[in-house]
């Protein structure tokens, strides 16, 4: 890192407009995660080792990041999608999310497992961004979670399972509105940026299940 330049860790709290473009930064990032069911119809074993890799990858340049080194490009895209909560912190949301894609490739069949992967894409990232940018319902059985982000989270998740039924053959409504149900029991529970892990690995389960 040069002498004088600023350490990127060392951000004062951004305005709410701020935040709001920090929103859709991170969570343009997160639907690029819907690429992978893709990936792994032309490759599955490649595709959790590209995701493994990147995910490793990501973890040593965070922990760089920590000690004042800088990486270029990763460091800043870091933190200008990063969380309030997140500043001068090791930032978890990649391995989180890197995580949430690999074990549905593992843990299910493959449709399962891509269906997983899109609530998590489209299910938890459109409840995030409704809930920053319209939440204003938060009735005590959401935990603190906004009603308008579990609705697109229902929505989002139906859709996008709907969408891929359709184009897999079966255009299975019944299986779409397992999965947005599941997905939204998931991402009320207040877990943080581990909500990536479980909301894949619970609509996974139950859809495999059924």
């Amino acid at each position: 890192m040069e002498s004088g330049e600023k350490n990127l860790t060392e951000i004062p709290a951004e305005p709410l407009k701020d935040r709001r473009k920090s929103e859709l930064l991170r969570k343009s990032l997160h639907f690029l995660i819907a690429l992978v069911p893709l990936l792994a119809v032309i490759d599955r074993f490649y595709t959790i080792i590209l995701l493994a890799a990147g995910t490793l990858s990501y973890t040593v340049m965070e922990y760089l990041r920590q000690k004042g080194v800088n990486i270029p490009l990763v460091s800043r895209l870091t933190v200008a999608a990063s969380r309030r909560r997140d500043m001068g912190r090791f930032v978890l949301g990649p391995v989180t999310l890197g995580m949430g894609a690999v074990l549905p490739l593992l843990l299910f069949p493959l449709p399962a497992a891509s269906i997983a992967i899109l609530a998590l894409a489209f299910g938890d990232g459109t409840a995030s961004l409704a809930g920053k940018f319209f939440g204003r319902l938060r009735p005590p059985f959401l935990w603190g979670k906004s009603l308008e982000g579990s609705i697109a989270c229902f929505l989002g998740t139906l859709l996008s399972v709907w969408i891929y039924t359709i184009i897999t053959g079966s255009g299975n409504t019944y299986l779409a509105l397992i999965a947005a149900c599941t997905a939204v029991a998931a991402e009320i529970i207040p877990l943080r940026d581990w909500d990536n892990v479980i909301i894949p690995l619970a609509v996974g389960f139950v859809v495999w299940f059924f």
